[in-house]
């Protein structure tokens, strides 16, 4: 098992515990574990992860309705979402310099 697959293994984790347990600082934790885990996207999938990315966060709380299961579903994937998207910052980051490198 290499780094990529501990560090996406051990993100999503931590975002999914962050839903039902209080883990102090579980923003900053997730942000970071985003954050690192953007740049072992690889560039050919770079497209389908921003799209991933942007379409959860946008549904994430559109199960948040139903009834027992409803808000815990909403809360793992907002968490998940909040994953993703510091995953798509190093993402679009390292699409910038990889265009502008000389």
């Amino acid at each position: 098992m290499d780094a990529s697959k501990i560090i996406r293994l051990v993100a999503v984790l931590v975002a999914v515990l962050a839903a039902f347990v209080d883990i102090p600082s579980s923003a900053a934790v997730i942000a970071v574990l985003g954050l690192v885990g953007g740049y072992y996207v690889e560039e050919d999938r770079a497209t389908a992860f921003l799209v991933t990315a942007l379409a959860l966060g946008v549904v994430h709380g559109a199960v948040g309705d139903v009834w027992v299961i409803g808000p815990h579903i909403s809360a793992i994937l907002g968490s998940l979402s909040s994953l993703l998207n510091a995953a798509a910052c190093t993402v679009i980051a390292l699409g910038i310099y990889n265009r502008v490198k000389p």
